[in-house]
């Protein structure tokens, strides 16, 4: 009996998390055709583009995506680096995600693989999220924690083009990760306040997601501790960072931290993020902290 071969991934972070290893990221810069010819060699395992303090340029993000397509592929082999985008609204209240799923089509109309979504604090807020990101004929899930996906037919031609596939396979793998094993999307929450923080375990929990970050800064805000962002930490945000790692670890959620301690050298910044708190997507650092924690999981993926 013939032994079907594996499809290569399109995207490579979950290629990377599939063998075990972490992932690091950089920001976009400006969003035009040059610099995304630019960043298709960066050294960097996905590229985060800010739509969450800065302005929401479609445009802008349509001309980079084309960019890192004719400057790629990547070392690796893919045929562009994994783009990540935050969103200017929020996953407060599901009447807020509903109200601007345009803001999900158009992002993943130009071609993006995954989406931050920022202060998620109610689980029906995360469940309207993942199904806006689904078209109505995925079923994976559906009836077992989520309702029928919202995205819609018409859109898919671009963004097929962008991943280099026709736009029948694009539908069939712009799907989420790993509900469905054979999706190319990640969408991830961050858990950053303290409303975040009581539903941690029913958010972390709605299918369809694949990592979530606490988000120190906001958290510290939250708490009435507007420069608590880096560590040492105060008792409650350290309880609220563990609280949220324990609902990652229970729901099989990669785990977004960063660990800006002035005091530890690199080396033991990334030994601690990796192997002490289990960080599967490492937060700040740049290319030093990338090229440490690369050498400490014994990475063979080139970048």
């Amino acid at each position: 009996m013939a032994v079907k071969k594996a499809r290569k991934r399109l995207n490579r972070v979950i290629e990377l998390w599939e063998q075990g290893q972490p992932v690091y990221y950089t920001g976009a810069g400006p969003l035009t055709y040059e610099n995304g010819k630019k960043m298709a060699k960066t050294w960097a395992d996905f590229i985060n583009v800010d739509f969450e303090h800065h302005a929401f340029d479609i445009a802008g993000l349509d001309l980079f995506m084309k960019g890192l397509v004719d400057g790629g592929p990547t070392k690796s082999g893919h045929r562009i680096p994994t783009v990540i985008t935050t969103l200017p609204s929020n996953a407060r209240t599901k009447e807020e995600v509903w109200a601007n799923a345009w803001q999900i089509r158009h992002v993943l109309s130009a071609g993006v693989h995954g989406i931050l979504h920022t202060h998620a604090r109610q689980p029906d807020a995360v469940r309207a999220f993942v199904e806006t990101c689904r078209y109505p004929f995925q079923t994976i899930g559906v009836g077992k924690g989520l309702g029928e996906g919202q995205r819609g037919a018409g859109g898919q031609a671009h963004p097929a083009e962008v991943w280099g596939v026709d736009a029948r396979t694009y539908t069939n793998i712009a799907d989420p990760w790993p509900l469905n094993p054979d999706g190319e999307l990640i969408l991830g929450l961050k858990l950053e306040d303290r409303e975040c923080v009581a539903n941690a375990d029913l958010s972390a929990g709605v299918p369809g997601l694949s990592f979530a970050e606490w988000g120190p800064g906001d958290m510290g805000m939250s708490y009435g501790l507007p420069d608590a962002h880096d560590p040492p930490y105060p008792p409650i945000m350290e309880q609220a960072r563990q609280t949220i790692k324990a609902a990652c670890d229970k729901h099989g959620l990669k785990f977004l931290s960063s660990w800006n301690d002035k005091k530890l050298s690199v080396d033991q910044q990334v030994r601690k993020l990796i192997k002490e708190q289990g960080v599967m997507v490492m937060s700040g650092g740049g290319e030093p902290m990338a090229k440490a924690g690369r050498a400490l999981t014994k990475r063979t993926m080139p970048v």
